[in-house]
Formats: structure tokens, sequence, C-alpha cells
């Protein structure tokens, strides 16, 4: 493993460590009352306001105005990428936070990673044998921890969360690879655009903004009442740790990834994730320990993920 490949892998597993708090702050605000509508749109609201704040002060008016211009001028872009990326993807995760486990969730996330490899496919890049086979491994992995979770009581109501997951884990990488194109294609992009694009707070600010209209669109069909008061604080903190920190970090590694195995690993070590949200809402939310196949399952995911870094 060279130092570029380690690098990406380093920042995709502390990526990976703030994204877990999604899942407890989601779990936790499910079993408070707060409504699944007002979990994921304060998210992306604070990270606006933060990230407008921080490209004031350190950026200056002008490059605010700068970020500003690119998004209605590329209106149609970013609200396809950031409706796709961010709306659907995490609109799904909040949805499904008022049914199923935290540790649950996350790890059936895990087939994003997949989920990337048929997405890298559809834009033409070429995946090699070994990668799919450790994919697989993950995918076998994730499949062990769901049966263990799964009752005949209301094997329903939990195979349609498990499908509504595995509908967020395209939306997210299909809009994450659109940026990427954007930023690697073959025409010359403008000066300015390409600073933009270089810039990892810009790209999740322009992503963020682009999901608004999503978040619009959505408010229309759901009786969302008022945000309770909890939900004020706890998206305020899934805003900066996994909405900043998690997915600057995330989109760091992505775009610093320069083939197309490279971008499989960061996605793939998504896959931290479900450790540690497991170990948070055993600390924090008093979760029983998985049972013995739930951990073998565990186990599968993290080998698969080694595997993937070795490829």
């Amino acid at each position: 493993m060279n130092n570029t490949t380690l690098k990406i892998l380093l920042y995709g597993l502390l990526a990976a460590l703030f994204f877990s708090s999604t899942f407890i702050f989601n779990k936790f605000i499910a079993q408070d009352g707060g409504h699944w509508f007002w979990s994921a749109t304060l998210r992306y609201i604070y990270m606006l306001l933060l990230l407008c704040m921080g490209f004031y002060i350190f950026k200056g008016y002008a490059y605010l105005k700068a970020l500003f211009s690119e998004f209605f001028n590329h209106l149609l872009f970013w609200s396809i990428a950031g409706s796709i990326g961010f709306g659907i993807f995490y609109a799904l995760i909040c949805y499904v936070a008022e049914s199923s486990p935290a540790w649950v969730v996350a790890t059936t996330w895990q087939f994003t990673i997949i989920s990337t490899l048929f997405i890298l496919f559809f834009f033409g890049k070429k995946i090699s044998k070994s990668t799919w086979i450790f994919v697989g491994l993950v995918f076998i992995g994730i499949c062990l921890i769901n049966l263990t979770y799964i009752t005949i009581d209301n094997i329903t109501s939990q195979i349609f969360s498990i499908f509504l997951i595995l509908i967020a884990s395209f939306a997210y990488p299909i809009g994450n690879q659109l940026v990427w194109e954007l930023q690697n294609n073959n025409e010359k992009l403008s000066t300015q655009r390409e600073s933009i694009l270089k810039n990892t707070f810009s790209k999740v600010f322009l992503l963020s903004l682009g999901s608004l209209p999503f978040w619009l669109v959505l408010s229309i069909f759901f009786d969302v009442g008022i945000p309770s008061k909890n939900q004020f604080t706890s998206m305020f903190l899934v805003a900066i740790f996994s909405g900043i920190m998690a997915t600057s970090l995330f989109l760091y590694a992505r775009a610093k990834a320069n083939s197309s195995s490279k971008i499989a690993l960061v996605d793939s070590t998504q896959s931290g994730e479900v450790l540690f949200t497991l170990l948070f809402e055993i600390l924090f939310l008093s979760i029983l320990i998985p049972s013995s196949i739930g951990i073998i399952g565990i186990c599968i995911v993290v080998i698969g993920l080694i595997g993937l870094s070795l490829v």
C-alpha cells in the first residue's frame, strides 16, 4: 500500500467516525418523538449557515458571491446533484431511523460500496475482479447482520426499511460521482470554476444548496409540524460532525483518488461506520450487544474492507 492509498484510507475512516454520529443522533431524535423531516432538513440548513459564515470570515464576500454565481449559473446541475446526493439519501436514512436500530441502518447503508461499483461501471470506469470479490464479501456480511435483526412478526416493514436504505445507498454516490465527473472531465473549466471545485467545503456548500428544492417539494407531501427542542441541538451537532467535517473529509479523499479502484476504496471506508455506530449505541443508547451471527457479519464486513485496501 503506497502513501497516497494509505492517506485516502485514513481520511475515509476518519470521515466514517464522524458520519456515525448521524445514525446515533437520528435514532435519539426518533425515540424522542421528533419528525424525521426536520432531522434531515435542519442538518442542511445549519450546514449552509455555518459554511456561509466560514466563507465570509476566511475567504471574504467576493468568494461567497462567486459560490452563489456558480450555483445560479449551473442551477440545474447543482439541484440535480444536491437533491439526489444529499436530499434523497438523507431523507431516507432519517425516515428509516424511526423503526430500525442505528447500527443496523449503518450496516445496511454499507451497500453503498456495491452501489458505487455499479455507478462507476455506468460512468465507464473499469473495476478489477478482486475488487468485486471483496465487495461481495462486504455484502455477505451485511446480509448476515440483517438476518439477525429481521423477525417474522414485522418482516414486511423491516424489508421495506432495507429497500429504502438500498435506494439511499445509490443516491449518495450518484451525487458525488456527478461532481467528480464535472471536476475531472476533459473540457476546460474556467479558472474560477476550477478553483471552486478544488475546494471541498465549496462542493459541500453547493450540494447542500442544491438539495433545498428537494426539501421544499418534500414538505408539501408531509405534515411535519415544528421541530422539537432536542432536534435543534442534535441536528446542529450532526451538521458540524457529519455534515461538514465528515462530508468534507470524505469528498477530499475522493478528490485525491486518481483511479476507479481508489474511488471504490474511499467509498468502502464507510464500513467503519458500522463499528463506530455499534460502539456508540451500546455506550449511549444502551442497546444489547448483537448476536454471534451479527458479530460474524460485522467481522466479515471489516475483512472485506481490509481486502479492498490491499487491492
